[in-house]
Order: C-alpha cells, then structure tokens, then sequence
C-alpha cells in the first residue's frame, strides 16, 4: 500500500496535480485542479483553484504561503462583498471551488509583477491534511475558465 501511494503521488505531482492522505481509513484525500491567476494590474492579485477531497474526513484549508507576498489571505465573497476568513472546509466527498467572483487566495503587497506565462508556487495548509504545494499559472487579465 504505500509504494502504491508514493507512486499515485508521484505520478500526480508530474502532472502539475497533489495528493494527500491516499489511505482509505477515513482520513481527507485532497487533490487540487484547475489553478490560475489573472495576470495582475497592481500590487494585488487573485488565485482560483479547486480542491477535491475523494477522502472519508472532512478538513479545512487555513492559509496560503507563497513567495509573491508575504501577505496572502483567504477571502469570502457574499453579496458581492469580500472579508478575509480564517478557513474554508473542504468536505468528505466534495470540494472547494475558489473562483472567479466567489471565493479566491488574496495576495497584496506582490514582491514582484507575475506576467502571463509564468508561474506563481504556493503551498496551502491545511487542518489535518499535509501541505499541498500548487505551481499557478498566469493567464491573461480577462481570463475566466467558465466562460471559455
């Protein structure tokens, strides 16, 4: 069982995707997809991405840490209105989706403008699961995947 995990991690890490908790005790089974940034404007930006937890325990995502900023915060959007929020829940058999006019990463104070084509590294922490550690791809300003 755990050279099986090792090589799903692996495999899953090769392409761009992170797993973790992969056993079946009941614990979370995050893997993260579809990440991106619009390429920013100023000295803040935004971070999308989905989680799926396929595990049997609900976690919760905490915080973002990344190189851009030492300034990253997880924000809620409701009522067209955003509040920076200690957690998200990423439930047993569900998923979290941080998009585009919902709930994102925030990063403000950028150490340094990402242009479109690169990529932004953060790792995100959670409550039980280990971190996952996401390359975010830079698209262009006007970049949102539910209207491609």
């Amino acid at each position: 069982m755990k050279r099986r995990t090792a090589v799903a991690g692996a495999l899953t890490l090769a392409t761009g995707l992170a797993l973790t908790g992969c056993s079946s005790d009941g614990s979370p089974r995050l893997e993260v997809t579809g990440a991106f940034m619009p390429q920013p404007v100023s000295d803040m930006a935004a971070g999308f991405l989905l989680v799926k937890n396929s595990g049997g325990a609900t976690d919760r995502l905490t915080s973002v840490t990344s190189s851009l900023s030492d300034h990253v915060s997880i924000h809620e959007t409701a009522n067209r209105r955003m509040r920076m929020v200690s957690s998200f829940e990423v439930p047993a058999g569900g998923e979290l989706d941080l998009e585009r006019g919902g709930n994102h990463i925030m990063f403000t104070d950028l150490k340094q403008q990402p242009r479109r084509g690169e990529t932004v590294s953060v790792e995100l922490h959670f409550e039980k699961a280990d971190p996952i550690k996401v390359d975010i791809p830079v698209k262009e300003t006007t970049y949102n995947p539910k209207k491609q």
